[in-house]
């Protein structure tokens, strides 16, 4: 059960990229969510319940998970890609149509830019102890790729 939950339903545990697979997962259903939602203010709520849980389950998960996979970032382990996608939703402007799938798009791309760059202090950040360290370097990823986002949707994508 613990290794279902910190690989997000098995998507840590592709052979290629198991955090770009977790990302695109936690997109694809945050962008099917939104379809069901459609209000800026409940999406919200959704973004940053599942960027809570994600991050709690990340830490309290995280010890276990660096035994399991015996790395102190193990791959498989995505939850820390869950909430920094949520975070990187995070206030958005979300319209319906074809401007969503822009956003979400937008979003993802920009997250997993800062994930894999890992600008300061994101680095600094993973010598954090435990499942904070695993957490804490995406969600730092995370608020530059809100802000990138932000302008990106905002200026460019109008």
């Amino acid at each position: 059960m613990r290794e279902w939950i910190v690989t997000f339903f098995g998507a840590g545990k592709s052979p290629i990229a198991p955090g770009t697979v977790g990302s695109l997962l936690t997109s694809a259903l945050l962008f099917a969510a939104f379809q069901g939602i459609h209000t800026s203010l409940w999406f919200n709520l959704l973004l940053i319940a599942g960027m809570i849980l994600a991050s709690i389950a990340a830490v309290m998960l995280g010890p276990w998970a660096i035994g399991h996979f015996g790395r102190k970032d193990p791959g498989p382990f995505v939850l820390d890609e869950v909430a920094g996608v949520c975070l990187t939703m995070l206030l958005l402007p979300l319209r319906a149509g074809w401007h969503e799938l822009s956003v979400v798009i937008t979003a993802f791309v920009a997250f997993r830019i800062f994930d894999v760059l890992k600008p300061p202090p994101c680095r600094q950040l993973e010598k954090l102890p435990q499942g904070w360290g695993i957490l804490a370097d995406d969600l730092m990823a995370a608020v530059y790729a809100n802000l990138l986002s932000q302008l990106v949707i905002r200026f460019l994508l109008g």
